[in-house]
């Protein structure tokens, strides 16, 4: 009825034995409960009794204690149908709006604000059209270079999408970013489409402007709705995974929302969360083994 899927860095020891054993145990699993979805890596273990907060909390600080994240869930209903993505810090591993201002020498200044709206210290719109303003008179040429020489994939994030795309699931890329960044990045990762906002320029150089209204928290839950009701799909049928505040309230409405990498205000709302694996862990998370990864 439950599974718990303990989930190491790709690029680390493993799982330790002795932590998978204690977690099967406080569980009440039977070992022929236990599945590995990619040996030492990543494993489900089922069992049957519901758990509560306090052991859900335990079976968390074991996880944290050896460096490997543990998801509770119903197995039933786990692979899900729609995919939708924050992009800055999830899909990518920069935040695209303090790489173009370090390419003015202002990064430091535009970083500071993007963390506190990140972390819901400020609202989003406001912080946004500040940092935009800070961008003003950047050629437009600037943006391609960015992405040339200043954007990396995010790891796992190619095998997510393709994996999910070929079970037949809808894949959308939906940031508090821009269409300049998402459109190449969505492509590159094979995403069905994406949303974002829309950076204003004239004569070939951004004009501090930030086409409204603004794309942020409300706009993301509203695409979900949207795509999830184009779809034929209730809200349960869908995986949501960021980093940011603003990605929240999309986290509790999808019916598996994960933060990943997340900041702290965010990974301690989200359902899920993914501290140590990289979006590869969305897959063992529902189920897909390492065998059933496609790139």
């Amino acid at each position: 009825m439950f599974v718990a899927t303990l989930i190491a860095a790709p690029s680390g020891p493993g799982l330790p034995a002795g932590a998978v054993g204690e977690i099967a145990g406080r569980l009440g699993a039977s070992a022929d409960a236990t599945a590995w979805l990619d040996e030492g890596y990543a494993v489900d273990i089922g069992f049957e009794t519901p758990v509560t907060a306090a052991q859900s909390e335990e079976m968390a600080g074991i996880a944290a204690a050896s460096a490997f994240d543990c998801v509770l869930q119903e197995r039933a209903g786990r692979r899900k149908r729609f995919l939708i993505a924050d992009m800055d810090s999830t899909m990518i591993d920069q935040e695209c709006i303090d790489e173009l201002a370090a390419e003015i020498g202002i990064k430091d200044r535009v970083a500071a604000i993007t963390a506190r709206a990140m972390n819901g210290e400020i609202a989003f719109e406001p912080a946004l059209r500040e940092r935009v303003a800070l961008l003003a008179g950047l050629p437009e040429s600037t943006i391609g270079q960015v992405i040339a020489e200043r954007i990396t994939l995010a790891s796992g994030g190619g095998a997510l999408v393709a994996t999910m795309r070929a079970s037949g699931a809808h894949t959308a890329l939906v940031s508090g970013g821009f269409t300049v960044f998402t459109g190449p990045i969505a492509e590159r990762l094979g995403f069905h489409e994406n949303r974002a906002n829309r950076l204003l320029a004239a004569d070939g150089r951004l004009t501090g402007e930030v086409a409204e209204p603004i794309l942020g928290a409300a706009a993301k839950v509203e695409a979900l709705r949207d795509i999830a009701g184009r779809l034929g799909i209730g809200t349960e049928h869908v995986l949501a995974v960021g980093d940011g505040a603003n990605d929240l309230p999309m986290l509790e409405l999808a019916g598996s929302g994960v933060a990943l990498h997340a900041k702290p205000a965010v990974a301690a709302r989200a359902r899920h969360r993914i501290d140590h694996g990289d979006l590869t862990a969305l897959l063992f998370l529902q189920g897909y083994r390492r065998d059933e990864f496609r790139h």
